[in-house]
C-alpha cells in the first residue's frame, strides 16, 4: 500500500507536469529555436524526440496535410503543430476550447517563432484551431 501511494505522489508531483515532448524532423534547426521560446514562456521542460515518421503522429493526432509542419509537440494533452507563437500556446491551454485538440501553423512561415530571419520581413499566416469541433481560424499574425 506504501509503495501504491508513493507511486501516486510521484505521478501527480507538478515537476511531471511541467514537461512538454516535440517530436520534429531529424536534425531540424528551427523546432529547437521554437522549443527554447516555449521554456523561457512556459517555464516547460521540452524533451525533443526526432521522429522520422511523423506523417503517421500526425495523421493519428488529426493534422490535415495543409496544417503540418516540421514539428509536433505535445504539451498538457493538447497537441501543438509547427511554429504556433506562444501567445496563442498559452491562450488556449489556458481556455482548452471544447472540442479543440490542438492549434497548427501549416508550413514554416518567415518570421513565425523559431523562423525569424534578422533583416527578413516577416509572412503573413494563420493559427489553426483543430478538432472534434473541425477546423477554424484561431489567431492572424
Amino acid at each position: 500500500m506504501r509503495k501504491i501511494v508513493l507511486a501516486l505522489a510521484l505521478v501527480s508531483t507538478p515537476a511531471l507536469a511541467t514537461q512538454a515532448v516535440m517530436y520534429r524532423d531529424p536534425g531540424c534547426g528551427c523546432c529547437e529555436k521554437w522549443a527554447a521560446q516555449v521554456k523561457a514562456a512556459l517555464g516547460r521542460t521540452i524533451k525533443t524526440v526526432d521522429e522520422s515518421n511523423r506523417a503517421a503522429l500526425q495523421t493519428r493526432l488529426g493534422i490535415t496535410p495543409p496544417l503540418r509542419s516540421c514539428h509536433t509537440a505535445i504539451i498538457d494533452g493538447m497537441t501543438f503543430e509547427g511554429h504556433v507563437p506562444i501567445g496563442d500556446v498559452k491562450r488556449f491551454l489556458a481556455a482548452k476550447p471544447k472540442g479543440a485538440t490542438g492549434l497548427a501553423v501549416g508550413g514554416m512561415p518567415l518570421g513565425s517563432p523559431g523562423m525569424e530571419v534578422p533583416g527578413q520581413n516577416p509572412q503573413r499566416y494563420n493559427v489553426y484551431m483543430f478538432g472534434a469541433s473541425g477546423q477554424t481560424v484561431y489567431a492572424r499574425h
